[in-house]
């Protein structure tokens, strides 16, 4: 078995990080919700759809 070794030698992903806290704020939401499924709108609102094509446009 390899143990990764002691003294900062991990490395970070920032798009998987990312892609971590988003689902994790995708499952927050779902948690919260009353219905059956979170609606199109609820997800673009969660992922901040609307927040990223005003910045690309």
């Amino acid at each position: 078995m390899r143990v990764a070794p002691v003294g900062g030698t991990a490395v970070q992903d920032h798009v998987a990080l990312a892609e971590i806290e988003l689902c994790g704020e995708l499952i927050i939401a779902a948690s919260a919700a009353g219905g059956d499924r979170l609606s199109l709108e609820s997800i673009d609102e969660v992922l901040r759809v609307a927040e990223e094509r005003a910045s690309d446009a």
